[in-house]
């Protein structure tokens, strides 16, 4: 599709020249943690089930600490080979937050407020904790920044078969999604939900999780003007089936577990984007009571 914008936004914290040893997987190489070693294996299954959990998973076998963040070289090589990357990212968040800009006060009557995207490489402090390459994108309540480090789409392109443009704004809107889940008070009703029942954990997590999928399908609605494909929808749809937690948990090599589950199936997370998608509302994005 064709993107508004001239691939620098202001939204974009672009800190991936700030870094911290061993957020990644080579970073952890086959050594032990915390008395329990690892091999290359099992470092694969952690990663990827961190990658889409959105929680540290080596921090059971860390004791969760944390690498502090430095300013080290500026890798100019890779800062130019990344360049189209950024450039789309920035383009699509852009697009994203400005018909957000419109939607919400138009749909729920509130304003909308931007939220920043901060590019990282390895580690990097948030307001949520250690943004680590093993944890995958995220949104952080508390500082109201989406974390991304650029690697995570050759993950979803190699590991995953995950693949195209619009599957990477996907990931972006989704993670937006949770955003406006801040704004409309929703991401805070369920935190408290939470803490007060602590067996509801997981199921209220997927139903957030599922929200954010639907509201990014709110947001793709809005792009059929600008170039909208039947191969762009495919491949959003893709990336939301490559990371249903049953298939993850099959690329892991473990019993497909639904009582586990923290994002929802793959067939729940392709019906709640196509439902996003399909109504271009935010009412048809009440996934708590279905």
């Amino acid at each position: 599709m064709e993107w508004r914008g001239d691939g620098s936004s202001p939204d974009v914290e672009d800190r991936r020249d700030s870094s911290g040893g061993g957020g990644g997987f080579g970073g952890f190489g086959g050594g032990g943690f915390g008395g329990i070693h690892l091999g290359i294996g099992g470092l694969i299954i952690v990663g990827l089930l961190s990658l889409f959990s959105h929680q540290n998973l080596f921090d059971l076998f860390t004791g969760g600490s944390s690498p502090s963040a430095t300013n080290g070289p500026a890798d100019t090589a890779r800062d130019q080979s990344e360049a189209p990357t950024v450039k789309y990212v920035s383009n699509a968040l852009d697009d994203i937050q400005h018909n957000w800009d419109e939607m919400l006060p138009a749909q729920d009557n509130q304003a909308y407020r931007h939220a920043k995207l901060v590019l990282y490489r390895d580690y990097y402090p948030s307001g949520c904790g250690a943004a680590q390459t093993a944890t995958g994108p995220f949104y952080c309540p508390e500082d109201e920044k989406v974390y991304l480090d650029l690697g995570f789409f050759e993950e979803m392109r190699t590991r995953l078969g995950a693949s195209g443009d619009f599957a990477e704004a996907y990931v972006i809107a989704h993670e937006i999604g949770h955003h406006v889940q801040k704004i409309l008070g929703i991401e805070n009703k369920v935190r408290q939900m939470q803490e007060r029942n602590r067996a509801a954990v997981n199921p209220l997590s997927v139903e957030l999780e599922l929200q954010a999928d639907c509201l990014a399908g709110v947001w793709a609605s809005t792009t059929e003007q600008r170039g909208l494909t039947t191969e762009d929808i495919k491949s959003a749809l893709g990336a939301a089936a490559a990371v249903g937690d049953d298939r993850l948990q099959r690329a892991a090599n473990r019993a497909v577990n639904p009582e586990t589950f923290t994002h929802g199936s793959s067939a729940q997370r392709v019906h709640w984007l196509e439902a996003g998608l399909h109504s271009g509302k935010v009412a048809a994005c009440d996934t708590f009571s279905q």
